[in-house]
């Protein structure tokens, strides 16, 4: 098997996997990826910060957003451009949402919108990680493609880009591609992950 059909068959046994958990499940993993996120400085501090609308059994961020509004930060989320590039639109509880051509909801006719440099920190969805920080997404490319201006910079820079998964999405080893762009950390609902520590098994906390 090649490494395009190993990557497609792991993709689909993590979704699967994913999709499998039943609701207290994600609840519960809800909370913990609360706790986890609550040991980065820059969520409780930063002024615009990105996620997405979980779907196929993405962890949620149900209980990440509302914190955010109330300490007076911005919440965006992706909205797919015509170039397939990002762009990210505010969006609060209530606000109104349509699928776009993959069936997620992005904002709807958004008054303003921001480019990813603009961003402070990114909360990236993904099905595979590891402790490095390289990434398994779902294969279009779209975050790489966007954030691929932080392959000329200093890393940890702006925006701060860290990978929102399960504990069980763990993997010992990704093989990066030439274009893949490495996360700074990893929030699971068990712990975050600093990817820029010396020893591999480091965590935050």
């Amino acid at each position: 098997m090649d490494t395009a059909a190993r990557r497609r068959e792991l993709r689909q046994r993590l979704a699967e996997r994913r999709r499998s958990l039943s609701p207290p499940q994600r609840m519960s993993a809800a909370q913990g990826l609360r706790r986890s996120l609550e040991h980065l400085p820059e969520y409780h501090t930063d002024q615009r910060v990105a996620g997405y609308w979980a779907c196929d059994g993405e962890l949620p961020l149900n209980l990440v957003i509302p914190p955010l509004a109330t300490r007076g930060q911005q919440f965006l989320l992706p909205l797919i451009g015509q170039d397939n590039l990002l762009r990210f639109a505010p969006w609060a509880a209530g606000d109104a949402v349509q699928p776009n051509r993959f069936g997620i909801p992005e904002p709807v006719t958004p008054h303003e919108w921001f480019a990813p440099f603009q961003l402070d920190l990114v909360l990236v969805p993904l099905l595979a990680f590891d402790r490095r920080g390289n990434r398994l997404g779902y294969g279009g490319g779209y975050y790489d493609r966007s954030f691929a201006f932080l392959k000329d910079q200093l890393r940890p820079t702006e925006p701060l880009l860290v990978g929102i998964a399960y504990e069980f999405q763990e993997l010992p080893e990704i093989a990066p591609e030439r274009w893949d762009i490495t996360l700074d950390f990893i929030a699971t609902d068990r712990e975050l992950i600093d990817c820029r520590a010396t020893s591999p098994g480091d965590t935050v906390a």
